[in-house]
């Protein structure tokens, strides 16, 4: 018999709109959740910023997001709003699902409605162990096993890692004659080794990345002087209707990340479009990335040089096809069910 449909209620940041024009991880998988369930047949209704776009129920908590408002009362106070409006409507559903850190643990610990939290940042922090320890039972979801480890004592009740729709991109034909980096323009994400690898390689690098104000002061003072070279392309940000074609064209996708990235989307993009990564053996890569198989896992600008020459073994339609099989927005709503049941089932039994 099949499972009855649930009342879910999906919380999302304030900073972008849902989906995010552009730029925006969270946002985007919220906004791919949310629209997953829904064509599941599950009532759904979303708590984020009214200029954002979505199949379920909207409950606009500011009209705009803001992302760069220096100013503590402007920023905050729509989150005390929307945990108030969440809390009076809570009754309403089923489950609720935060993407919004540690702000409703304290209110939400102490109603009787199933709710989680999954966790989009990383948690090698200071303030984290302090903080979320306050709160031993809320069901925490990490995105990566690895985004987990530096605080594995915390309440985990599961690692989801992220899909995104079967179609939103998919592979077009194309000459693969470049390098391809996606992203951010900053330290972790790895574009001075990007571009050593490129160089190295002898192969154009396209970077379509976008310039935050906070790192404005590393892209003029570090990489603007490197992109002064015919071998090097800055498209700037870009978005999804760009993407197939940028991504199809490339030879590989450039993951050189400097830090423990939670899940790191742009490598299930690439997939999406048949495109293998040559990544770092960071933060999730492993648990993203088949060695081998849908890219290769290196620790260095030495070793990506060596995996370049090992890009024609890889076939690009096993790549697509393995991104069907793991990495679609169904399989990642089919696993946040499975957790919202148990959760239901969970606070019934007590």
């Amino acid at each position: 018999m099949r499972p009855p449909l649930l009342r879910i209620a999906q919380i999302a940041p304030l900073f972008e709109s849902v989906p995010p024009p552009r730029y925006g991880g969270t946002e985007r998988v919220v906004h791919w959740l949310t629209e997953a369930l829904v064509a599941l047949g599950h009532d759904v209704t979303l708590f984020a910023s009214g200029d954002s776009h979505t199949s379920a129920k909207l409950v606009p908590v500011r009209d705009t997001a803001a992302r760069f408002v220096r100013n503590f009362e402007v920023n905050n106070a729509p989150y005390a709003r929307m945990i108030e409006l969440v809390r009076r409507a809570a009754h309403e559903f089923d489950v609720l699902h935060f993407h919004i850190d540690f702000h409703p643990f304290s209110v939400f610990t102490r109603q009787p409605t199933p709710f989680l939290t999954t966790l989009h940042g990383r948690l090698d922090q200071d303030w984290v162990a302090p903080t979320y320890g306050l709160f031993p039972t809320a069901p925490l979801v990490s995105i990566s096993d690895s985004q987990r480890a530096p605080a594995a004592g915390l309440p985990f009740a599961a690692t989801i890692l992220h899909g995104m729709p079967e179609n939103l991109l998919r592979p077009v034909p194309a000459e693969q004659s470049y390098f391809a980096f996606l992203g951010r323009i900053s330290p972790e994400k790895g574009i001075v080794d990007a571009i050593r690898i490129a160089r190295a390689c002898n192969t154009k690098l396209k970077i379509a990345a976008k310039i935050g104000e906070e790192d404005l002061p590393f892209h003029e003072e570090i990489v603007a002087p490197l992109l002064e070279s015919p071998d090097i392309e800055f498209i700037g940000e870009i978005d999804d209707s760009y993407k197939p074609a940028f991504l199809s064209g490339a030879k590989a996708l450039l993951f050189p990340i400097a830090w423990p990235e939670p899940f790191g989307l742009v490598m299930i993009e690439a997939m999406a479009c048949g495109t293998p990564i040559i990544a770092y053996r960071r933060g999730s890569v492993p648990e993203v990335i088949e060695h081998g198989r849908t890219g290769f896992i290196v620790e260095n600008v030495e070793q990506a040089v060596a995996a370049a020459a090992r890009l024609p073994d890889l076939n690009r339609e096993a790549i697509r096809a393995r991104f069907e099989e793991r990495w679609t927005s169904h399989r990642m709503a089919e696993d946040y069910l499975a957790l919202y049941r148990r959760l239901i089932e969970e606070k019934t039994r007590k």
